[in-house]
């Protein structure tokens, strides 16, 4: 059996070939693809599959740093609210939902197993109203056959729903039209544009162009006919960032700070050349924690709204996050097993969260969701300077 030697925690794994490799794949002809096209096809839909597979083989991934463990509120022996009288609802993108929780950017693909976990965690956004990002939909333009992957509409015909690209690929050939085949195969509500500079640097096959960039996203979030959501992938967005956001006319970013899933360790696993052995665990904790990441962008809360991703795995992390600033709250791991096994076993863990949501919201002693969005009075400490990070 071929196998990859890669250093876990300290100590030396090993992960096989068929893990690194999705069913019927030939290990041997690795790298001799016929053509560009058929290359670049199997490599980005092979990818989505290394990634599922990666994240269920090596738990480190989810890095667990649990940092909104450090953030403490202020309990209320006395809330004076009735808990049946709690309303956990908020508006996002014209829409209602049941409470601020966002299925975040996963999959998506030519493959069974990826058609399988869109379906179901759609099906449970809509059961539950909740709302839901698809991974990234650049495979759809390499490979036709993984377009249906992302027609989900018909499963989650209200929700909110949210196409996904790559904000790099717009500096390699993609533009306005790709990011609206986008949106219309999913009859979107908005488009996030995601930014991952460390996946990237990490990757085999990385795209690392990063020049100029913002004035593109400009360009698209001007054109584009609806909302452009920009969000990083787990290192976090700094006040620079968003500032540059702001210019190009983006009001809702997503903050996906460190502390959950690493995806520079993900693509540690998928590294073969030994110029960058180990590049991935040594940036596998890079950027910074969400819930600083939010306590330092404060500031613009009167200008955009903020999405809290990264290292969120319960209702209580979630109303951590509402109370640091952010109007919504997303997350994709803790979503992944039990969509591979059906919609029902993902709605019994939105309908959880919803519980230990809606339990905070009663000990703080607020009974809706604005009364809590950055309302600093609910902390028992500020963050900056209280610990180490």
């Amino acid at each position: 059996m071929r196998k990859k030697s890669v250093a876990l925690g300290g100590y030396v794994s090993y992960l096989p070939a068929e893990v690194l490799w999705p069913m019927g794949h030939d290990v041997k002809s690795e790298g001799r693809m016929k053509s560009v096209g058929e290359a670049m096809d199997s490599s980005t839909n092979n990818r989505k599959l290394q990634h599922i597979r990666i994240v269920q083989s090596d738990l480190g991934v989810d890095r667990r740093k649990l940092y909104f463990d450090g953030v403490l509120l202020r309990h209320r022996a006395l809330p004076e609210i009735n808990l049946a009288d709690v309303d956990p609802s908020v508006e996002f993108l014209g829409k209602r939902l049941s409470f601020p929780l966002m299925i975040t950017s996963m999959t998506g693909g030519d493959h069974e197993i990826l058609r399988r976990v869109n379906r179901n965690l759609a099906r449970a956004a809509e059961a539950t109203g909740v709302a839901m990002a698809v991974g990234s939909q650049r495979v759809m333009f390499s490979n036709p056959s993984a377009r249906d992957s992302f027609e989900l509409r018909e499963v989650a015909p209200t929700t909110v729903l949210c196409a996904n690209l790559g904000a790099v690929q717009l500096n390699y050939g993609f533009g306005i039209q790709e990011c609206r085949r986008a949106v219309e195969v999913l009859a979107a509500d908005a488009l996030c544009l995601h930014l991952n500079p460390l996946q990237e640097a990490v990757q085999p096959e990385g795209d690392t162009n990063f020049a100029g960039l913002a004035e593109k996203i400009g360009l698209v979030a001007r054109e584009l006919e609806v909302p452009v959501i920009l969000k990083e992938v787990g290192s976090g967005m700094s006040a620079p960032d968003v500032e540059l956001a702001l210019r190009a006319g983006i009001r809702i970013v997503d903050v996906a700070g460190a502390g959950g899933t690493s995806w520079s360790r993900v693509e540690h696993h998928r590294r073969r050349d030994s110029a960058a052995e180990g590049l991935g665990l040594v940036f596998q904790d890079w950027g910074i924690p969400t819930p600083l990441a939010l306590w330092l962008l404060r500031p613009y809360r009167d200008r955009l709204q903020l999405i809290a991703s990264g290292g969120i795995r319960t209702g209580l992390d979630m109303a951590k996050a509402i109370v640091l600033g952010a109007s919504l709250c997303g997350m994709a791991s803790p979503f992944l097993e039990p969509a591979l096994e059906s919609a029902e076993r993902v709605i019994e863990k939105i309908e959880r969260l919803k519980r230990e949501f809606v339990t905070a919201m009663f000990l703080l002693g607020v009974a809706k969701v604005a009364e809590m969005r950055g309302n600093d009075s609910l902390l028992l400490e500020p963050l900056t300077g209280r610990r180490s990070w």
